[in-house]
C-alpha cells in the first residue's frame, strides 16, 4: 500500500505542482490550507508523513510543527522560503526532521521523502539510534566505541567522539549548531558555534579523504551539519 503524505501548505500553485507530482509517484496525498486544518486531518487521516510550509495564516508551520510533536513523532519536511536559515533552525528544534528551500527540485524532494519514510519504518521501539556505521572505507562502531579507516583505528578524543556519535546516531539528517552544542559540550555551550566549527574540522581532518571536499560530515550553510546517510538507505 503506498504511503499517505499530508501537505499542509497555503499556496494553491505548491498544492497543485506538488500533489500532482507526488501523487504521479504513487502517493496518496491529502491536502490542507493551514495549521488548523492540518492537524485536524493528521488526526483523522494518520499520514506517513508531513510536508509543512512555514509562513500560514490562523496556525503557522512553528506552531503546527509544535502541536504535531507532542502527539506524534510522524516524519516531517520543511517547506520554507530560500535564505531563511533562521527559520529552518526554529523548525528543526521544534522537531521537523528535514527541510527544503522554495522553489524546490522535485525530483530532490522526492529524494528526501523516501529517505524519510525509509528511516522511519527500519525504526525499533527499542532504540531508534543507528549503531553502526561502514561503508567499506569508515567504520564507526558506537557499541564498541571503535572507529576505523580500512581496519586502522582512528585515534579521538572524548569530545570528537561524543561529536561523531551525535552525527551517526541521526545520519541523513540535519542537525541545527545548537542541538550539536547543548549535545556534545551541554545546555551552557548553546550559542558557542565556534566550538563546533572547529572539532567539526578536527573530525574532517582525521576521517575524511580530503578535508577541504567533505564526504561525511556535511555543512548545512547557516544551518547546521548533516553525516551522509547509512551507505544502504542512499
Amino acid at each position: 500500500m503506498s504511503a499517505k503524505l499530508l501537505l499542509i501548505d497555503d499556496s494553491e500553485e505548491i498544492q497543485a505542482l506538488v500533489g500532482l507530482f507526488l501523487e504521479k509517484e504513487g502517493y496518496q496525498v491529502v491536502r490542507a490550507r493551514n495549521g488548523k486544518e492540518g492537524l485536524r486531518k493528521l488526526a483523522h487521516e494518520k499520514p506517513d508523513l508531513i510536508l509543512l510550509d512555514i509562513m500560514m495564516p490562523e496556525v503557522d508551520g512553528w506552531e503546527t510543527c509544535r502541536q504535531v510533536r507532542e502527539i506524534s513523532n510522524i516524519p516531517i519536511i520543511m517547506l520554507t522560503a530560500k535564505g531563511q536559515e533562521r527559520d529552518i533552525v526554529r523548525g528543526l528544534e521544534m522537531g521537523a526532521d528535514d527541510y527544503v528551500t522554495k522553489p524546490f527540485d522535485l525530483t530532490e524532494l522526492r529524494a528526501r521523502i523516501r529517505a524519510l519514510l525509509r528511516r522511519a519504518t527500519e525504526m525499533s521501539p527499542e532504540d531508534s539510534r543507528p549503531k553502526l556505521f561502514d561503508d567499506g572505507y569508515l567504520r564507526v562502531d558506537l557499541e564498541r566505541r571503535l572507529v576505523t579507516i580500512e581496519g586502522k583505528a582512528v585515534d579521538l578524543t572524548p569530545t570528537e567522539y561524543r561529536l561523531l556519535a551525535a552525527l551517526v546516531q541521526q545520519a541523513g539528517r540535519v542537525i541545527p549548531h545548537r542541538q550539536l552544542l547543548k549535545q556534545v559540550w551541554g545546555p551552557e555551550y548553546g550559542d558557542e558555534v565556534h566550538y563546533l566549527k572547529l572539532y567539526v574540522r578536527y573530525l574532517r581532518q582525521k576521517l575524511e579523504k580530503d578535508p577541504s571536499h567533505p564526504y561525511y560530515i556535511l555543512t548545512e550553510w547557516g544551518v547546521g551539519y548533516r553525516f551522509r546517510d547509512f551507505p544502504d538507505r542512499e
